[in-house]
């Protein structure tokens, strides 16, 4: 008898996945298409970081840097943050805004699919490009700074929290990109979104840098939770005792990000349905 209903459920399962699969596939054949794109995201990290080395080496010599931090430490910080971005920068939900634009977010919506699972999945499929990136960018990284690789339990924390920031990402783009139902533009509002990230998600400068009270409001804001609350486990500032917590606050961004994508998809189908009469 359990055989008989374990064997439908994982092939309806397996069915449910499969066009998801397919999606990703395809995202990440559509990338790989464009070689010089790829040459270019990479060298402009390269740049990026011979840059920022060239400013923390210069902080530090001057004794303008924060204390209890040594220099190999924020230059592994930066690098690690650099490769992070190959993948978080990628943004799988612009198709929205495109689709709305076209006027074929209509037809789509009448697809036996889920469009936010298909945008997820489409994102998937470029991430895992970029992802293989990270390889030779690393490599040629290393001809540029040394950078500290910490134990095996760190590298495992530090990968789940990173896949928690990760959602936590997608689901902020998602949110972003929704406003084109209501604006039909989503420049202006990713632009302030973007600032503010790139200002408090510690990508450029590390959120411990900032004095005083004002450092446990950050950290405890949703843009911590996509870059710096990985990178903080990577270099070792938040201890083993203190994993759990911090991607506790992870999941409960990414919760509340969740419900809220949530409501606002149920709240754009409606108005698709009125603007189309």
């Amino acid at each position: 008898m359990s055989v008989i209903r374990t064997v439908p459920l994982r092939r309806s399962l397996a069915d449910a996945i499969a066009p998801y699969t397919a999606f990703a596939a395809k995202a990440f054949s559509r990338e790989a298409t464009y070689r010089m794109e790829v040459f270019t995201n990479i060298g402009s990290l390269l740049v990026r970081l011979y840059l920022m080395k060239a400013v923390w080496t210069a902080l530090y010599a001057q004794n303008a840097a924060p204390a209890g931090v040594p220099l190999h430490a924020i230059l592994t910080y930066t690098c690690v943050a650099l490769l992070m971005s190959l993948v978080l920068e990628i943004d799988g939900t612009r198709a929205i805004r495109e689709k709305i634009r076209e006027g074929t977010i209509a037809t789509d919506l009448m697809k036996p699919i889920s469009l936010p699972l298909y945008f997820f999945s489409d994102g998937v499929g470029m991430t895992l490009l970029h992802a293989v990136l990270i390889v030779p960018a690393l490599l040629a990284s290393l001809l540029i700074v040394h950078i500290d690789v910490p134990p095996p339990g760190v590298l495992v924390a530090f990968a789940l929290s990173f896949a928690i920031g990760y959602l936590v990402n997608f689901l902020l783009n998602f949110l972003m990109n929704c406003v084109a139902f209501w604006t039909l533009e989503t420049f202006a509002v990713q632009l302030m979104v973007r600032w503010v990230s790139d200002l408090l998600s510690g990508q450029i400068v590390p959120l411990i840098f900032i004095p005083g009270a004002l450092q446990n409001v950050v950290l405890a804001l949703p843009f911590a939770a996509i870059y710096s609350t990985p990178l903080l486990i990577y270099v070792g500032t938040i201890p083993p005792s203190a994993y759990l917590r911090a991607m506790a606050l992870q999941v409960v961004w990414f919760a509340a990000f969740a419900v809220l994508s949530w409501l606002v998809w149920r709240a754009a189908q409606r108005r698709v349905v009125v603007q189309g009469g």
